[in-house]
């Protein structure tokens, strides 16, 4: 090869690379509407390290904590974990239209209430805003997001009553309210969750009153109501031919003859009524319920022998002391 046609493939070689950073800029995907979003949540966190990679030069479809769509290239995905954040939630986050999840877990400095922009997020399938600091009513805006599964805001300081409008989701599927210092009723709507196999959480609040007998009428696979100033009688929760798995009473004032309860024989796996008023005995159906793994009665006011079969003898009397006149294996044998 000749020095001059070398010289020229070597200088176009050149050329070429230096109109690729050019050609990248004009491709980045990421919409600009949500880039300037991202930047102001960015600024209302006060810079913070946790989102040290949104580079207002770079593409935001590459940015940590977020996801874009693969068709769209908008973002659907904010999930910021265990720390970092500190301050309120930015009602600039109600502006990604395309938002499916927002996972805001593990922030004791997130604090405040939940911005009303959330509204505008009508895409929005999974809210989880959980181990945090908010705080003040749980807004009834909430029930509008039409396309909401998973709602999660456990383990905050939200205050007030539960808001009747959150069973409004058709697809609503995991509604979980635990450890916060929520008062009031279970709402009846509750009993209107329409959402495939739904887990209902609710333990370690302040709720009072009756259980709703229209939550019967949903199949519940899970379902914690523990740790609350519940009263009266829950048992049409309980049923034959429910799904439930896991169901949670325990530390209420409940009251109601265990003997007439019919437990979920082909799929309960815990069943915990501990420190209640529950009378009557242990019916005699719970020896078949076969894949039972948790199980406690104690302190309530039980009496009779315990059924023998099935999985009762396999929980120690823990698992049955401080009753009226309860009997029999792993208690002292019935006089």
């Amino acid at each position: 090869m000749s020095s001059f046609r070398f010289r020229f493939l070597l200088f176009s070689l050149l050329a070429s690379s230096a109109v690729l950073p050019s050609f990248s800029a004009t491709s980045e995907l990421c919409n600009a509407d949500d880039k300037r979003a991202l930047l102001r949540i960015k600024k209302a966190f006060n810079d913070a390290y946790v989102l040290s990679s949104w580079d207002a030069t770079t593409d935001c479809c590459e940015w940590n904590n977020v996801e874009c769509d693969g068709t769209t290239h908008r973002i659907v995905t904010l999930s910021v974990l265990r720390g970092g954040l500190s301050g309120s939630i930015p009602s600039a986050v109600g502006d990604l239209p395309y938002l499916q999840n927002i996972y805001l877990h593990k922030q004791p400095n997130l604090t405040g209430n939940i911005p009303r922009s959330l509204l505008k997020l009508k895409n929005l399938q999974y809210l989880t805003l959980s181990y945090n600091n908010l705080s003040g009513p749980i807004p009834g805006f909430l029930g509008d997001l039409v396309n909401l599964i998973f709602l999660d805001l456990s383990y905050n300081r939200f205050s007030g009553t539960i808001p009747s409008s959150l069973s409004n989701p058709p697809n609503l599927r995991s509604l979980r309210l635990d450890r916060n210092a929520l008062t009031g009723s279970i709402p009846t709507s509750l009993g209107h969750i329409q959402g495939s196999s739904p887990y209902l959480y609710l333990s370690h609040n302040q709720l009072t009153g009756e259980v709703p007998a229209v939550l019967g009428d949903v199949d519940f696979v899970y379902i914690d109501l523990s740790r609350n100033q519940l009263s009266g009688d829950p048992s049409t929760l309980f049923g034959r031919n429910k799904s439930a798995q896991q169901i949670y009473l325990s530390r209420n004032m409940f009251e109601f003859n265990m003997s007439e309860m019919e437990p979920p024989q082909a799929s309960l796996i815990a069943l915990d009524l501990n420190h209640n008023k529950i009378f009557g005995g242990i019916p005699a159906a719970m020896t078949g319920v076969t894949y039972l793994q948790i199980f406690n009665v104690s302190y309530n006011r039980l009496c009779g022998e315990i059924p023998v079969g099935g999985r009762l003898q396999t929980f120690d009397s823990t698992a049955y002391f401080h009753n009226r006149c309860l009997c029999g294996t792993p208690l002292d044998s019935c006089k």
